[in-house]
């Protein structure tokens, strides 16, 4: 469980109502307080709420009549709160511009701010991410997976964890296979010059169909025994297939890398499946004597059934591995390499059941990490007419979508500035509001829930995408370089005294916890859904007050300051989702 405290204001309000309650229930602490106060539903109640409901059998009193109780015994400064009241069982707080402006916007505008999470908490975590099969096509439903992965290793920096990132391709198996012997014994085309991991890819769609029309024919004997030399050759490293996988390897390796440049992604460590097939199979082996594995007929398993978890296979009866041996290899090396204490695993929901018995057998083995291990799961990305399959070839290669969303970004939002906009800068703008737009998707939605991908949705300029918060940004980036970067120590605050302005500063104040909840429950969409609530407030502010035009020159100059704020905090939670802001739109 971690403890923190992140927000100054929260800090202020724990302390005064700690000493009320203090007075009538002894046994309370000030974090058990901190941890109650939560924004209330409307803002016109206030811009804090102190529920009275968890106090109320600890003082033998109805909750309402404990808010009021409290209420009388609150001793506040008035310079910070502007009022608060008992309203049924909640304590309802509101503060001032100036206390508000002075202990955040500050901050926010020195840099200060953006260091001031204090977790008490915080283990050297590995996270692990993006794991596509070489000898296929990366497509939009990859996307989420790295997307996720990316976000929660840059929010967990910025929370001041130390953190290593990994990632696990699958370069072996059945469908590597499948690639290759239709490249061997049927392909006619010639091999590319380029892009030849994305032609191994359709190679495998072409595999998979063939094969399939051909079971149950008299081909299908032939095509599983040179499927299996196939694989015999690639695990033995002896023969063409296994010079042939060498070489188409590299493509399928050359194509991630370009995926991932272009999504500014960065692995400290990558872990190969053919780099623990054998060793895996030899830890198991190594551990027979123990009592734990079950074995007939040269088949090797944990018999889990007593946690619920069924047969877990091992070994099978030809002496091969499968992949919970492998993810039991790597699970120690993971913890002997990098000395981690946590490993967090970020795999589609699919695998559930799979992680559950790879470390309850890690746990059974007596494995001192095996429950440091954690399987953070999500569901799945659909086109709006379903679900993706690389098999049936039904799916959104990553470069093509890459591709298509760049180029409708300048036809529908950067072309018709084409006066303003240098061709250089058409080019980089597109490739930067695509990456937001597929970054901001991929993020938004809860990693429970399901997302369909939809290119329209995504590139809007005026709703809840990522090119939406770009030009916020982009727009609040225009209006400082006009009027100048303000500075805190001018900045009078108490000047905001319109409800948006007053909300603005609130929203402000609640970024670090914002970040830190989407750190501790794994859920980047709190962030992404705060950032673009904060983008919405913003632009209601100023599409509805003059700014540049004020003839109040404290007004004008602590409105730029406020804007300023709102910059900072943009820019910095889109960086958390690894979203890059465009010079113009």
């Amino acid at each position: 469980m971690y403890s923190y405290k992140s927000d100054v204001l929260k800090d202020y309000l724990s302390e005064i109502l700690f000493d009320a309650v203090y007075i009538i229930i002894k046994n309370i602490s000030i974090d058990e307080i901190y941890n109650q106060l939560i924004p209330p539903p409307d803002t016109a109640f206030g811009h804090f709420t102190f529920p009275c409901f968890f106090l109320a059998r600890a003082a033998g009193r109805s909750p309402l009549e404990l808010a009021t109780q409290i209420a009388d015994h609150i001793a506040t400064d008035t310079e910070k709160v502007e009022r608060f009241a008992a309203v049924g069982p909640y304590i309802n707080f509101t503060l001032t511009s100036l206390f508000t402006g002075e202990a955040v916007g500050s901050k926010v505008l020195s840099g200060i701010f953006f260091d001031q999470i204090n977790l008490d908490d915080r283990p050297l975590i590995m996270i692990e991410y993006s794991q596509p099969n070489t000898h296929k096509e990366l497509h939009v439903g990859h996307m989420r997976n790295m997307c996720l992965g990316d976000a929660l290793v840059r929010i967990h920096k910025y929370c001041g964890f130390k953190v290593i990132s990994a990632t696990f391709p699958g370069d072996v198996g059945t469908h590597v296979a499948k690639c290759l012997w239709y490249m061997e014994y049927y392909n006619s085309e010639s091999i590319p010059s380029h892009d030849q991991g994305t032609w191994l890819g359709s190679l495998y769609t072409k595999a998979h169909l063939k094969l399939a029309s051909e079971e149950g024919t008299p081909h299908e004997r032939v095509n599983k025994e040179q499927l299996t030399e196939i694989l015999y050759q690639i695990e033995n490293k002896t023969g063409h297939f296994y010079l042939l996988w060498k070489e188409t390897r590299q493509w399928s390796i050359a194509l991630m890398n370009e995926v991932y440049r272009w999504a500014n992604i960065h692995f400290d460590q990558w872990y190969w499946e053919s780099d623990v097939t054998l060793s895996s199979v030899h830890y198991v082996k190594g551990n027979l004597h123990n009592g734990v594995f079950v074995q007939s007929e040269g088949a090797v398993g944990v018999d889990l059934s007593e946690f619920n978890l069924g047969f877990c296979l091992l070994i099978k009866s030809d002496g091969n591995g499968l992949y919970a041996t492998k993810d039991l290899e790597l699970a120690k090396l993971k913890f002997s390499d990098y000395n981690i204490e946590k490993s967090i695993i970020v795999v589609d929901q699919r695998q559930g059941h799979h992680f559950a018995q790879v470390f309850k057998v890690l746990e059974v083995l007596g494995d001192r990490n095996a429950k440091n291990n954690l399987h953070l799961s999500y569901n799945f990305v659909e086109l709006p007419g379903g679900a993706m399959s690389s098999r049936a070839g039904n799916i959104i290669p990553i470069l093509d979508l890459i591709k298509q969303m760049t180029e409708k970004v300048k036809i529908d939002h950067l072309n018709r500035n084409n006066n303003n906009l240098t061709s250089s800068e058409i080019e980089d703008n597109a490739k930067i509001i695509a990456e937001g737009a597929i970054k901001y998707g991929m993020n938004k939605i809860d990693p429970d829930h399901k997302i369909i991908f939809d290119m329209d949705e995504w590139l809007k300029i005026d709703g809840d995408a990522g090119p939406y918060l770009q030009y916020t940004t982009t727009r609040i980036n225009s209006l400082i370089n006009k009027l100048g970067m303000p500075h805190a120590e001018h900045t009078n605050w108490s000047v905001l005294t319109s409800e948006v302005e007053k909300n603005i500063l609130i929203k402000i104040s609640r970024f670090n916890e914002q970040v830190v909840q989407a750190c501790t429950k794994y859920k980047p969409n709190l962030l992404a859904n705060y950032l673009y609530e904060l983008s919405r407030l913003y632009n209601s502010f100023y599409n509805s007050t003059q700014i540049k035009d004020s003839n109040n020159q404290q007004l004008k100059a602590a409105r730029i300051s406020l804007s300023a704020c709102v910059l900072s905090i943009l820019k910095s939670g889109l960086s958390l989702l690894g979203i890059s802001i465009p010079t113009r739109m």
